[in-house]
């Protein structure tokens, strides 16, 4: 799964990496985004892209408690064109939500080790996500999910998942609204991952309300 991830690029940065055009939200660095929160999300429509901020927790149209995306934080590859929940962002609301890095963590007979993921050079990267709208009385909330799949090489002794990476040459399909299914099994995939390390961190970033450079410190 992604539970936690980091973002402290800044926002021009980002929006001339994924050729974002138009107004940009304010994105105050985080090292420790959590479910719940507002967290920055490319989308497209009508063949522009901007940059937005959307709850992460996606919440169907149809739900009758927004509470429900408190358990929508993740979607997986494997299933996201068939669960009702996802089905039909999947088809239309499809978004890439930038990011820094990640966490995952590993069982230990002691407890969880949380371990850092990131490019080696350092710059930001996208995941898969999907977004939607919901409208009640007034109320609207715009939200979004991050996909995952099976984890990669490099993961694969941490967690037995990871969040879906799009490879930037694949950015305008995953956000195109005609791509077909079979078109986005090329995104709907381990990221091969030869450009990724991974490390163990402090258990700091266990607690949301740690939100500082300590939490992508190595470990002791």
């Amino acid at each position: 799964m992604c539970g936690r991830y980091t973002l402290v690029t800044p926002v021009e940065e980002l929006a001339e990496r994924f050729g974002v055009e138009g107004r940009l939200p304010e994105l105050p660095p985080s090292y420790n985004v959590a479910p719940g929160r507002g967290v920055a999300a490319v989308v497209a429509e009508g063949g522009r892209r901007r940059l937005e901020v959307l709850r992460w927790g996606l919440v169907p149209p149809w739900a009758d408690d927004p509470s429900i995306g408190d358990r929508m934080i993740n979607a997986r590859a494997e299933t996201v064109a068939s669960k009702p929940s996802f089905r039909r962002a999947f088809r239309e609301r499809r978004c890439l939500i930038p990011a820094d890095g990640f966490y995952e963590w590993q069982r230990l007979d002691g407890g969880k080790q949380p371990y850092y993921v990131r490019r080696k050079d350092g710059a930001p990267f996208a995941f898969a996500g999907l977004w939607e709208i919901w409208r009640r009385e007034g109320e609207e909330i715009r939200s979004c999910t991050i996909l995952t799949t099976e984890a990669n090489g490099l993961l694969g002794g941490i967690h037995d998942r990871m969040p879906v990476i799009v490879p930037p040459d694949l950015y305008g399909l995953w956000l195109e609204g005609g791509a077909e299914r079979e078109e986005l099994d090329a995104v709907l995939r381990p990221y091969p991952g030869d450009d990724l390390e991974a490390y163990p961190v402090s258990r700091l970033v266990n607690n949301p309300a740690n939100d500082d450079p300590r939490c992508i410190e190595p470990a002791a």
